[in-house]
């Protein structure tokens, strides 16, 4: 099983998890959404990024697709 790492969001940057994810790395990503915590995971199979929230399954076919996934949805630190 790849490696997992927990994180807050914002505590890395589109770079960092970019590389992380191409790397097998598994990230789980702590977020607050209407006054919860929710846990979305984040991996990449090679292929495929995935985003797995608590509602549903994205895919994205490109770093640019995830890239911008990640800025938009905030789990991502600005830079």
């Amino acid at each position: 099983m790849a490696n997992q790492s927990v994180i807050e969001a914002g505590e890395m940057d589109v770079e960092e998890l970019l590389e992380a994810l191409e790397s097998g790395e598994r990230i789980v990503v702590r977020t607050e959404f209407l006054g919860s915590e929710h846990e979305i995971t984040l991996r990449y199979d090679g292929e495929t990024y995935y985003c797995d929230t608590p509602t549903r399954l994205h895919k994205h076919d490109s770093r640019t697709e995830m890239q911008t996934c990640l800025e938009r949805q905030g789990y991502a630190r600005e830079e």
